[in-house]
């Protein structure tokens, strides 16, 4: 029964090169029709751990998990005037790259070269600034350097204890020294080499076969032991109180601990300092995680953010009072990740995959009255559990967006039972209602109410109302083709052609004589539109005209908006957009689809269009990536669909008044709440949820006393986001207590 997803993940590097890596070219979108006005990407929230190929005085490199290194600059670097490997303090900008037995050095800021030549005998083990350390055959090793650019001058390493065997070369905050882990008569020791001279000095003694270890030109930490590197020989460490963090850098006088071992739920690792002279602890950055390093010129660069949707990397420095400063230096792009699922409904695009990692959730963007992406990817559920889909089912998940700026979607348990969930509003609030059912479609939904067809043959409406409780299921009906739009059901009538709409609160009813020369077998409403289909045949219907328009019938299923058709041609991967607003049907391709089928749901897995505004979304054959379009059809005129307005019997900052007015596309909204005198006792303002619009008053007055118990007259003024049409005034009362 279920199929299995397969999802990218991007690789984490973790090696330190001396050489950068070519980015490789990005993949080609689709052509089109029509230019999309944006293309916004799906990314991951989990954190992008990146490594750092060279950092200097004048900038840096970094890798976010994959082989493309991005170079970085600082603004307001001040790198070193003199460059020259007799000036070993100038090496804070060197770069250091190795081919075979030849280091190239160039000072990144000034340009000026060297060529260190490693002689026949010895190998390359670590290159910092200026200065390059090798092995020979013997165990001896050496420190490397130009003379006048082109001459290498060999330094033989003296006090290297005779038979240490060298397990780790490490490089610090530094361009002086060089730590070097090694073993000798089974204990492991740790020391730095002063690369001016060659002298190498042991200063820990570990009880660790490969101890942590952080240095800079003034202090050592190694094994949780931390020494002065100018202290009188002989001097013993001073052992540090052990923590689950990693050692990460010695900047100044303090010692920075991250990464640690366990953290408790619900928090983020911090990166955090302990001063070597006093002992005081401080945080550094929260939510810091993954990339910490030193950087040769004595300072830090360490990775923080609440997500990967604000990742940065930040320079830290210390400062004349022995403190520490950082500065933000660098935004890290998230990785992509897949789209299992798109739709758009007023104004926002929803998208549905796996960012927190493992688990999916829905993430949105808002679009402009133009359908350009206006902000950041937001997520706008709680993280779910993947849906076991039918074999052979390319629309799965099932969705639907319902205009009020949540998301009804079908999950199916690992037994095959299905419950519409409703989610959208916050992170958390996931409301679920069972079908009783298996195999079923999402066969339309709007607002609060979503519509399921089920196997077994039965139809069922689920109703969600205002999002504070749970769903609830209207009596089941034999399954027919059947539509909701605000707060009317449209199914056939008793007569050929005939549609009947019936009011979901008052169970009055209307009848349409569309024309249809048969039972409809597909129905869909979209404000005055009705959409029907006989197979071959389709028309629309205008309730507010009683114009009777046919449309196109061919190349699979058509998905009705606000005075247009969308379909896809499955041959040539076209998407044909109908406009018949003006009574007569004209039809153009608006985009060209790639060919590839996508693991997605939403109309048939490839787009979404926004019936509560009229833009297009579909997936442009970049993974991770959706493209926006504008349909180009004028707007209805904006107008309520359903409304849940009441009287509360308690009122207050945690339980205020929230009516809800579904209207039909995006606004800006006024709600004004008067007195039966006229007093003027609130104003409230806000701009509507998808196309939904949700005040909330806590019962005070514009001053903060108390409002009294009421009756209070209640006026909605919303204005249409698009600026197509007049203002929409409603009015009526309400009473508190």
């Amino acid at each position: 029964m279920s199929r299995s997803r397969r999802l990218v993940h991007a690789a984490v590097g973790g090696a330190v090169a001396l050489s950068c890596a070519v980015p490789t070219a990005p993949a080609q979108a689709a052509p089109e029709a029509d230019p999309p006005v944006g293309t916004v990407r799906l990314a991951t929230e989990k954190r992008v751990t990146v490594d750092y190929p060279w950092a200097g005085a004048s900038g840096f490199q970094y890798r976010p998990g994959t082989t493309s290194v991005t170079t970085v600059d600082y603004p307001d670097a001040v790198p070193p005037a003199h460059a020259g490997p007799d000036d070993l303090a100038t090496g804070t900008d060197v770069v250091n790259t190795r081919d075979g037995r030849t280091v190239t050095q160039r000072h990144r800021s000034t340009g000026v070269t060297a060529t260190v030549t490693i002689p026949t005998g010895q190998a390359f083990r670590a290159a910092v600034g200026w200065s390059v350390l090798t092995l020979d055959g013997t165990g001896a090793l050496h420190v490397l350097r130009t003379v006048e650019g082109t001459v290498t001058a060999d330094t033989p390493v003296a006090g290297f204890p005779a038979g240490a065997r060298p397990v780790l070369y490490r490089t610090g905050g530094s361009v002086g020294r060089l730590a070097i882990v090694y073993a000798l008569d089974g204990r492991t020791s740790v020391g730095l080499v002063d690369l001016a001279d060659g002298a190498f000095r042991t200063y820990v003694t570990s009880d660790e076969a490969t101890p942590q270890l952080a240095f800079n030109d003034r202090w050592l930490v190694a094994d949780w032991k931390a020494i002065r590197v100018d202290a009188e020989p002989g001097t013993e460490p001073t052992a540090l109180t052990r923590t689950g963090a990693q050692l990460e850098a010695v900047v100044g006088d303090q010692l920075l601990l991250g990464n640690p071992d366990f953290v408790l739920g619900g928090t983020d690792p911090a990166l955090t300092a302990r001063s070597l002279v006093t002992g005081a602890q401080s945080t550094v950055l929260t939510s810091s995680s993954g990339g910490i390093g030193p950087t040769p010129d004595g300072g830090a660069l360490a990775t923080a953010g609440p997500s990967s949707l604000d990742w940065n990397i930040h320079r830290i420095t210390p400062t004349d009072s022995g403190g520490l400063t950082t500065a933000e230096v660098a935004r890290v792009p998230a990785a992509a990740t897949g789209v299992q699922g798109l739709a758009v409904a007023g104004g926002e695009l929803f998208l549905y995959g796996a960012t927190p990692g493992g688990s999916l959730r829905y993430s949105s963007f808002q679009l402009d009255a133009d359908g350009r992406p206006t902000g950041t990817q937001t997520p706008r559920s709680p993280a779910l559990s993947a849906s076991t889909c039918l074999t052979g089912d390319a629309a799965c998940p099932q969705l639907e967006a319902l205009g009020d700026g949540r998301v009804g979607h079908l999950w199916t348990d690992s037994a095959g039972q299905e419950s519409v969930l409703d989610v959208g509003l916050d992170t958390t609030t996931v409301l679920s209602e069972p079908t009783d059912d298996s195999g079923g479609r999402l066969a339309g939904g709007s607002g609060r109410y979503v519509l399921y067809n089920g196997a077994s043959g039965k139809q069922r409406l689920v109703d969600f109302p205002r999002a504070a409780t749970g769903g609830e299921t209207t009596p089941t009906r034999d399954r027919t083709a059947a539509a909701v739009w605000g707060q009317t059901l449209w199914t056939p009538g008793s007569t050929q052609g005939a549609v009947t709409g019936r009011n979901l609160k008052t169970g009055t009813t209307t009848t349409i004589a569309t024309g249809a020369p048969c039972t409809p077998t597909d129905i869909q409403a979209v404000n005055t539109w009705l959409y029907w289909s006989c197979g071959g045949t389709a028309g629309v219907y205008d309730r507010a005209t009683n114009r009777k328009i046919t449309v196109p019938a061919d190349n699979g299923p058509a998905r009705l908006a606000d005075g247009f058709l969308l379909r896809e041609n499955r041959t040539t991967h076209d998407l044909l957009l109908t406009d018949f607003h003006t009574g007569t049907a004209t039809t153009r391709t608006l985009v060209k689809l790639p060919a590839t089928d996508q693991n997605t749901g939403g109309s048939n897995g490839r787009w979404a269009v926004d019936r509560f505004g009229g833009h297009i979304a579909y997936l442009n054959g970049t993974y991770g990536e959706v493209s926006i379009v504008p349909s180009g059809v004028p707007t209805s005129p904006l107008a309520q669909m359903e409304a849940q307005v009441y009287s509360p019997t308690v009122i207050g900052r945690s339980m205020p008044w929230s009516p809800v007015w579904q209207l039909n596309k995006p606004s800006t909204w006024t709600v004004t709440l008067t007195t039966a005198s006229g007093t003027v006792v609130r104003t409230l303002t806000g701009t509507s949820a998808g196309a939904a619009v949700r005040p909330a008053w806590d019962g005070t007055g514009d001053t903060g006393a108390g409002a009294g118990p009421g009756p209070f007259t209640w006026r909605l003024t919303a204005h249409p986001r698009d600026g197509q049409g007049p203002d929409l005034t409603l009015t009526g009362t309400m009473t508190l207590g």
